[in-house]
């Protein structure tokens, strides 16, 4: 009877970790909330100063398991707070672990619809097997440039 007691304890306590981890995950609508703040922040506080901002790792842009990145339409990544190896690179020939030109299809969500939700293949930190992600993509106002964050499916 102990045994079974014990076992029905660590299950319960299994559920509730594995409950508490998905709960610490990122929403779609918090994306999207962070990416306008981010634009918005571009036209209201200029571009060096928002690229310096979203590049904080401890900054307002990072919080559960997301980030906002910044890149323009040329496919030079502006600002990306977990990965600073980008910044200042074009990404548009980069693919994602299912060969598809992700940040190319960025720029083009951005640029004809003014944003929208771009799915694809991305090895999460510290796990190196790929999981489905999709990305908000939202183009800042006036502006040749893209504000993204995304969560893992």
């Amino acid at each position: 009877m102990r045994r079974i007691t014990l076992a029905v304890l660590g299950i319960a306590v299994s559920l509730c970790l594995a409950g508490s981890a998905f709960a610490a995950g990122a929403t779609k609508d918090e994306c999207v909330a962070k990416t306008k703040e981010a634009a918005a922040m571009v036209n209201e506080k200029g571009l060096d100063a928002s690229v310096a901002e979203i590049n904080k790792k401890d900054g307002k842009f990072v919080w559960a398991d997301s980030y906002v990145f910044l890149m323009d339409f040329d496919g030079k990544m502006l600002a990306h707070p977990m990965s600073p190896a980008l910044i200042g690179t074009n990404v548009l020939d980069r693919r994602d672990k299912a060969d598809k030109l992700l940040f190319k299809e960025f720029v083009e969500v951005a640029k004809s619809k003014g944003e929208g939700w771009s799915g694809y293949m991305w090895a999460n930190p510290g796990d190196p097997a790929p999981r489905k992600k999709i990305s908000y993509i939202y183009r800042v106002p006036g502006k040749n440039l893209l504000a993204g964050a995304g969560i893992w499916e």
